[in-house]
């Protein structure tokens, strides 16, 4: 399995973003991105159930969308109006929808900063 993000990069506060995460290896809707911003813990950002509804955290909500094309096997994150405090390594995870809830695949990350 095999998960690469992009899409990171620097962006004043307010711009937008688009991170995508390529998928290969597996082939699920249970995907997920978390964020660990310097000094703090990773977190949760947003993710996909296996009724393909939307889950995101409270300080994303209204200003990302997690998507996936399933024909390119790749998840997305649309942001917008970034803040600074969204500023973090974002990562990209998956995991098999029948094998519970922890995700046992990793990408490596991509850079987000915003000032």
């Amino acid at each position: 399995v095999q998960l690469v993000e992009s899409g990171g990069g620097s962006v004043q506060a307010g711009g937008s973003l688009r991170l995508s995460c390529a998928a290969s290896g597996i082939s699920t809707r249970c995907m997920a991105w978390f964020r660990q911003a310097p000094g703090k813990e990773r977190e949760f950002a947003s993710r996909i159930d296996p009724d393909l509804s939307a889950s995101y955290t409270d300080t994303v909500t209204g200003r990302f969308t997690i998507s996936k094309d399933f024909a390119k096997n790749t998840l997305y994150l649309q942001m917008n109006s970034l803040k600074p405090e969204d500023t973090a390594m974002y990562y990209c995870a998956a995991r098999l929808c029948s094998r519970g809830p922890t995700f046992p695949y990793w990408g490596q990350g991509t850079q987000v900063t915003v000032s």
